[in-house]
């Protein structure tokens, strides 16, 4: 078969062939874009925590008639409130370890402060994510250390709510070591929080801790400072370890217990979304990326829509021509072509039509990425994404135009000699 009446026919429907490699393009810039965002966010939602996320569950509980002021009597009560419930989940018989913290990573309860290492500096090194904990704070999370030592209950200290504190050992993750003391030499190394001028000296490292806050601060992801503090104020976090395969008696006998010491609290029935009350981590883990996943189904969705569209519209465009050619597709199998000729032939010119799309959308794909990364700061679209693109939309404009073209074939040659 020659080329030539392939490329005459399509000079002879410009319009047609114009707009289905238009929409070919569109089709392929957009997917393969929309595709490349759909990894990245669940290449997010798979990013691991530096937690060891089993059996490990959030207790976040509130007291009624508690001590509100910021002075003295009032902060001492409250930690003793605090140190009480402590020691009621420490000793049920399915709980492993408690600690009190501030937040969580995934659970949205961003604590961001600077970092130097000089005192009084006025600007920041770096911005670092802040959690709070005890003695306990390490196994009870599940937390790798690597280097130096875990924290003692000499190291703890107690404060007001968001209240300003110097704690005199830390322990840091190895992202924000490596990046505040390339040289790997951080432990025994004096840091500065938040403007402070007391130094905080790194007295160990973790292997990871992702952010509490998913969606911002990724330059800060793996940077984090753990204190040896616990909050004092009328709502505390405990984080609960259980022990293996007793979670869910775990939590039970949790709330029962904190009930039984202080009646005058409240601990919430909290739904999917809502971080009050009681939940596991992985209960956690899909609140704090519930926005990830709803983006990427959506976008999905949005995909699967367009390659839709684009396969009915080959295959509209296609039964559109058959349909102008019956006679001409008559003449032709009455003088001899066979059915494979003829189906050939309308898979060669969507095959043309479509390759031509490809090129313009593939041009197309790779503008709109460049585009992303100016406004907001993407990373660069891999090539493969688009070779895959334009293989799959090659693949459906084929099946697309499948069923016409197997129409044509099917054309007597009797059709040829009606008008004669």
């Amino acid at each position: 078969m020659t080329m030539h009446p392939i490329l005459a026919a399509l000079r002879r429907h410009k319009a047609g062939v114009f707009l289905i490699g238009l929409q070919i393009a569109l089709t392929l810039a957009i997917v393969c874009n929309v595709i490349f965002i759909v990894g990245q966010r669940i290449e997010r939602i798979h990013r691991p925590t530096g937690l060891v996320e089993n059996n490990l569950f959030l207790i976040n509980q509130s007291y009624v008639g508690a001590p509100t002021g910021s002075d003295r009597a009032s902060l001492e009560k409250l930690d003793s409130m605090q140190l009480t419930d402590l020691a009621a989940l420490r000793g049920l018989p399915d709980v492993q370890s408690a600690t009190p913290v501030n937040s969580l990573p995934l659970l949205r309860e961003n604590w961001v402060q600077g970092v130097s290492l000089k005192p009084g500096q006025p600007h920041a090194m770096t911005n670092v994510n802040v959690f709070y904990g005890d003695q306990q704070m390490l196994p009870t999370l599940g937390l790798r250390l690597i280097a130096g030592r875990d924290f003692t209950s000499a190291d703890v200290r107690h404060r007001a709510m968001r209240g300003r504190i110097g704690p005199p050992a830390v322990i840091v993750t190895h992202a924000l070591a490596d990046k505040l003391f390339p040289h790997g030499d951080a432990l025994g190394k004096p840091i500065y929080i938040n403007n402070n001028t007391a130094p905080s000296t790194i007295v160990g490292v973790v292997a990871r801790m992702l952010t509490s806050a998913p969606d911002d601060w990724d330059s800060i992801a793996w940077d984090a400072v753990l204190i040896p503090a616990r909050d004092d104020d009328v709502s505390t976090l405990y984080a609960v370890r259980a022990r293996p395969g007793r979670m869910q008696v775990a939590m039970r006998e949790a709330r029962d217990a904190l009930f039984t010491v202080d009646p005058m609290r409240v601990i919430q029935q909290g739904d999917r979304y809502d971080p009050s009350g009681i939940h596991t981590f992985a209960e956690i883990r899909s609140m704090g990326y519930a926005l990830d996943i709803f983006m990427a189904q959506v976008l999905t969705t949005i995909s699967v829509i367009l390659l839709v569209v684009t396969g009915v519209g080959i295959t509209g465009l296609t039964s559109f021509w058959v349909n102008q050619r019956y006679k001409q597709i008559g003449v032709r199998r009455a003088l001899g072509a066979r059915k494979l000729d003829i189906l050939r032939y309308f898979q060669i010119e969507n095959l043309l039509i479509a390759g031509g799309g490809c090129l313009a959308g593939v041009t197309l794909a790779l503008a709109i990425n460049l585009m992303l990364m100016r406004a907001f700061a993407m990373n660069r679209m891999p090539l493969w994404y688009v070779v895959v693109g334009v293989v799959v939309v090659l693949v459906l404009g084929q099946f697309a135009a499948f069923v016409p073209a197997r129409r044509a074939s099917n054309v007597s040659p009797v059709v040829a000699t009606r008008s004669v």
